[in-house]
């Protein structure tokens, strides 16, 4: 099964516009992420709507921060992106009559739901800040003083 890697992906976005001081094209994202320009617009175009980013049309335009890092955590971020599954594994529904089945899934359930309700409190105790401070130390202790598609 392929993870899924978008919240990171987002949050890469993100810290990568923390650094700059003006707007950023779609373009320079792609070539930073690996990506197609067309994917970036598609992935900041759902945290736009919640007034994490903005955008600018034509020249000089591109994408800017629009929130206070401090008040985004990685839980706001993973709802804006729709809540994706955050666990890989799942129960199994082929043969929903069987009482074996049902004890297994009822046993894995409430563990998974145990799991995700952990990781979901965790995500709302790291903000965006916090995340950029941990690049700005690692860039001061690498000799960084910008970061490009080189750093991966």
């Amino acid at each position: 099964m392929k993870r899924d890697s978008r919240l990171s992906g987002v949050l890469h976005l993100l810290l990568h516009l923390a650094q700059q001081d003006g707007p950023v094209t779609s373009d320079v994202l792609a070539q930073v992420m690996d990506t197609n320009p067309v994917v970036i617009r598609r992935i900041l175009a759902g945290l736009r709507e919640r007034g994490y980013v903005r955008s600018e049309k034509g020249h000089g335009g591109g994408w800017t921060l629009g929130s206070d890092l401090a008040k985004v955590t990685l839980r706001d971020v993973y709802l804006a992106l729709g809540s994706p599954t955050l666990l890989a594994m799942g129960n199994r529904t082929e043969a929903p009559g069987c009482l074996v089945e049902q004890a297994v899934n009822a046993a894995l359930g409430s563990s998974f739901d145990a799991a995700e309700a952990l990781l979901l409190a965790r995500f709302g105790e790291v903000t965006l800040a916090r995340l950029h401070a941990d690049v700005v130390r690692r860039m001061k202790a690498g000799g960084v003083r910008q970061l490009g598609k080189a750093h991966r």
